[in-house]
C-alpha cells in the first residue's frame, strides 16, 4: 500500500500510523508520507475513472490500505468555467471551484471525511475539534451520520448561521469566550488526557490529507491538466499546501505533467499574519489577534504559515491580504458575475484575485483557479444592506413609477 508513515516535516523521523501530531524529538508537525513508486499511472487512473464521484476515488492518496466504507460522501464538487468573472477582470481564461457543493456547504467536509474515516479505523468513539465555523458544522453532521459522539468547540462571538448549522445535528456545542486561538488552544490541553480523536489536533496529520483531494479533482476536471495558477484561501495554511502537494503527488506518479502552479494566498486585512511575513520577507508568522468579517479565516496563529509562506515564494505567487469592504465587493462579484454565492472567505479569496488581476501580476493566456471553500448562507450579514429592493402595490401603475425602466415593452 502506499501510505507508510507519520513523519516530521522538520527532521524526518518516522512514527506508527496513530493519534500522534506532533514530533518527540524536535517538536515539528507530523504529514503521512507515502511511496507512490510501486504506482502505475495508466492503472490509477482508470482506477480514479471507475472509482465512486466523490473524494474516496483518489484513495491511492490517502492513508488507508483500504477505501473505508464512510456513512457521508464528500468531495466530486463542480469546477465551472467563469467567462464573464475572467471579462471583468480582464483575464483570459478563470475557473471556479466550488466547494460550497459539499454536505455541509464548506471544503471543511473533505478533511472531516478522512479525520473520521481514520478516527474509526483506530478505535475512537468520540470526536471533537475547535473551529472558526465551517469545521463544527462539518464534525458534528458527519459524527453524527456515523453514530460517534462528538463535542465541538467554537468561539462564542460566531456567525449565527454556522452555530444552527452546527447545533441541529445534536453534537456538543461549546462556546468559548476568547477567539479561535483560544479555543484550540483550549483544545489541545484537552486532547492531553482525554480518549477523543480531536479532527485538528491528534490526528490532524490525516485530517490535512483531505484538502489534497481539491488538487486531485481540478487536475481531473481540466482533462488531467494543471492550471497556471492557484488562488486560494489562507487560514492555518494547511488547506493551500495541500492543494499544492496534491499536484505534485500526481506529477510524481505521471498522471499531469508541468510544474507546480502558481499559489496565491489569500487573507483578510484583519487577520493577516501569512501576508506580512510573505511582505516583510520573514519565514516565521507572528501571531496577530483577529479583527476582520472573515471569521473562517480568522486564525491569529497559524500552525502551517511559515510552510504556506514558503510555497508562495517557491511557485512564484504571493500571499495578500485585502479589506472587509474590499471583501464584501469579492462577494458581490462573484454572485453577480458567476451565480455564486460566496460566505466571506471566498470574498476575501475572490477579491485577491481582483486584486492580482489588477496588480498585473497575471497574464491573460494563464488557466487561472479560484478556490471558493464555503457558501454565502452561512454569513448573511456580510451582505445586508449591500443593495436595493423596492417595494410596490400589487398593480401596473406602482411597478412602472418604482422602476422606470420596467415600462419599455
Amino acid at each position: 500500500m502506499p501510505v507508510q508513515a507519520l513523519a516530521c516535516k522538520e527532521c524526518g523521523t518516522e512514527y506508527e500510523l496513530e493519534a500522534r501530531f506532533v514530533c518527540d524529538r524536535c517538536f515539528g508537525p507530523l504529514e503521512v508520507r507515502y511511496d507512490h513508486g510501486s504506482l502505475d499511472a495508466g492503472s490509477v487512473k482508470r482506477r480514479i475513472q471507475a472509482g465512486p464521484q466523490n473524494l474516496w476515488r483518489y484513495s491511492d492518496f490517502l492513508p488507508f490500505e483500504q477505501p473505508p466504507r464512510y456513512p457521508l460522501p464528500a468531495g466530486g464538487t463542480p469546477l465551472v468555467r467563469a467567462p464573464r468573472l475572467a471579462e471583468a477582470l480582464g483575464l483570459g481564461e478563470v475557473w471556479v471551484k466550488n466547494d460550497a457543493a459539499n454536505p455541509t456547504h464548506s471544503f471543511k467536509d473533505r478533511v472531516v471525511s478522512v479525520a473520521l474515516a481514520k478516527a474509526i479505523e483506530l478505535g475512537y468513539t468520540t470526536v471533537a475539534c475547535a473551529s472558526t465555523g465551517n469545521l463544527a458544522n462539518a464534525v458534528a453532521a458527519h459524527a453524527a451520520a456515523a453514530g460517534l459522539e462528538s463535542y465541538v468547540f467554537i468561539p462564542a462571538d460566531l456567525e449565527e448561521q454556522k452555530i444552527l448549522a452546527t447545533g441541529v445535528y445534536g453534537t456538543n456545542l461549546v462556546t468559548v469566550r476568547g477567539n479561535y486561538d483560544d479555543v484550540n488552544r483550549l483544545c489541545t490541553e484537552l486532547a492531553a488526557d482525554r480518549d477523543w480523536a480531536f479532527v485538528n489536533v491528534n490526528v490532524r496529520p490525516y485530517y490535512a490529507e483531505g484538502s489534497k483531494t481539491l488538487a486531485f479533482e481540478i487536475a481531473e476536471g481540466l482533462g488531467f491538466e494543471l492550471p497556471d495558477r492557484v488562488v486560494a484561501p489562507v487560514a492555518s495554511g494547511s488547506l493551500f499546501t495541500k492543494i499544492a502537494r496534491g499536484f505534485d503527488e500526481w506529477r510524481e506518479v505521471g498522471l499531469i505533467e508541468g510544474e507546480t502552479p502558481t499559489m496565491n494566498g489569500a487573507q483578510a486585512e484583519g487577520c493577516s499574519p501569512v501576508a506580512q511575513a510573505f511582505d516583510a520577507g520573514w519565514e516565521i508568522c507572528k501571531p496577530v489577534k483577529p479583527d476582520t468579517i472573515a471569521k473562517s479565516l480568522a486564525i491569529g496563529n497559524p500552525a502551517d504559515g511559515p510552510y504556506a509562506v514558503e510555497l508562495a515564494r517557491r511557485s512564484g505567487g504571493s500571499v495578500d491580504s485585502v479589506s472587509d469592504e474590499e471583501v464584501k465587493r469579492g462577494i458581490r462579484l462573484l454572485a453577480q458575475t458567476t451565480g455564486i454565492f460566496t460566505e466571506t472567505a471566498g470574498g476575501v479569496t475572490t477579491a485577491t484575485l481582483a486584486k492580482l488581476a489588477a496588480r498585473g501580476d497575471i497574464d491573460p493566456g494563464e488557466r487561472v483557479v479560484l478556490v471558493i471553500t464555503g457558501e454565502g448562507l452561512k454569513t448573511l450579514d456580510a451582505v445586508r444592506g449591500t443593495f436595493e429592493t423596492h417595494e410596490i402595490d400589487a398593480d401596473v401603475d406602482s411597478f412602472e413609477t418604482a422602476l422606470p425602466a420596467g415600462a419599455a415593452v
